[in-house]
């Protein structure tokens, strides 16, 4: 009784403290554009004794000077100005900073095989300016001779660089890998067959699909907190995420075997409705109404195509396809019972049987989600 009475006389602070954290994340997160930080794609081809590699990157974080590993978001960076400005400008103007950048860059990127492979830029292509608030993928070719008589090579991605999904081509089960800034592949036979077991996929896989959820996913863990805030309960909990899970897993796969595919600039904007709607549902309903499960179920199919976007971005090894397609759709779950656990332990472990929990927790938290959600719709569509 005592323990009882001191949490109902000590339950303001608490309340008043996670309030003002979470609302403190919201604006900072719905303050920034969305300018997250994409994995760079290098294909190589070794024929004829000379390797090319094109690598596809995001081309104004490099040439801004943006340390990118370990990143989520280009606004989290002092550059941040100067990558904005680099995005604005036309290909032309932006040409010849990234050519310059590309010989700079070219002294901390290798080639082993075994010995230096001395590369040189031959292409740049970058795209035509679109939406200022999205990354640009631009392109840029590189070639060498490969010593004679090499059985294989090692690749060194510079540190500072994010992430780089490597993939080898023109062989017969070829390598596919994903690097982080400061690493280096392991050796690569020039006539393939290092593609990897089923398990070396699966595991691979697991860490891009956390990622995305933590730290990268904010609107897919606000959608989650959306679930989390309707009850205090545990089962219309666990019955609204299994319901999800099933959902964008199904378009998930279906997006990754390329059957389905919706433009991001339709699928986007329904996401941050979807977050906007289980929000204000929470201030109005008290339990789990059948036809939100329905709802729910929908807005899992939405997410999953979000989810394959990202797939799409990173690539799968063709003859590890379901190994990794599993273990990306583990990582995602892993990730968003991470969200639900911080929750329940910061949250509803201590306050969930608090009689004013309703009123004083969930429908603050779920207005502060609501009003994210409707900022990020609206930019999406109309800024």
């Amino acid at each position: 009784m005592k323990v009882s009475l001191a949490v109902r006389r000590g339950y303001f602070w608490p309340r008043t403290l996670f309030a003002l954290l979470f609302c403190w994340g919201a604006i900072a997160a719905a303050s920034a554009r969305a300018h997250e930080v994409t994995p760079a794609i290098a294909d190589f081809t070794v024929a004829d004794g000379r390797i090319t590699l094109e690598l596809r990157l995001n081309a104004e974080a490099f040439v801004a000077g943006i340390n990118l590993d370990g990143l989520a978001d280009t606004n989290q960076t002092a550059q941040a100005a100067d990558y904005d400005e680099l995005r604005a400008l036309g290909p032309a103007e932006l040409e010849p900073m990234v050519r310059l950048f590309a010989e700079d860059w070219l002294e901390a990127f290798s080639v082993q095989a075994p010995d230096p492979v001395s590369l040189s830029l031959s292409r740049i292509t970058i795209p035509e300016t679109g939406d200022a608030s999205l990354p640009r993928a631009s392109v840029l070719e590189f070639s060498g001779e490969v010593p004679p008589g090499a059985r294989s090579l090692r690749i060194a991605w510079p540190a500072g660089s994010g992430g780089v999904v490597l993939r080898q081509n023109g062989v017969a089960e070829p390598y596919t890998g994903y690097l982080q800034g400061g690493e280096t592949s392991p050796p690569i036979p020039l006539g393939g067959g290092a593609a990897k077991t089923p398990v070396e996929a699966f595991m691979e896989y697991i860490p891009v699909g956390f990622s995305h959820i933590l730290p990268k996913g904010l609107d897919h863990i606000l959608f989650v907190l959306g679930l989390f805030f309707l009850s205090p309960r545990v089962k219309p909990l666990l019955l609204q995420v299994s319901v999800f899970t099933v959902a964008h897993t199904i378009t998930l796969a279906l997006g990754a075997l390329g059957l389905v595919s919706v433009s991001a600039a339709i699928v986007e904007p329904l996401i941050a409705l979807s977050i906007v709607f289980v929000a204000v549902e929470n201030i109005f309903a008290r339990k789990l109404h059948s036809w939100r499960t329905f709802v729910i179920f929908g807005f899992g199919l939405l997410h999953g195509l979000g989810f394959a976007s990202v797939l799409g971005a990173f690539g799968l090894p063709q003859n590890q396809f379901l190994p990794a397609l599993i273990g990306f759709n583990v990582g995602v779950e892993l990730g968003q019972l991470a969200v639900i656990a911080a929750a329940y332990l910061g949250v509803r472990l201590w306050f969930g049987r608090h009689p004013k929990y309703r009123g004083r927790v969930a429908i603050p938290a779920s207005v502060t989600i609501a009003m994210i959600g409707s900022y990020w719709f609206v930019e999406r569509v109309f800024l």
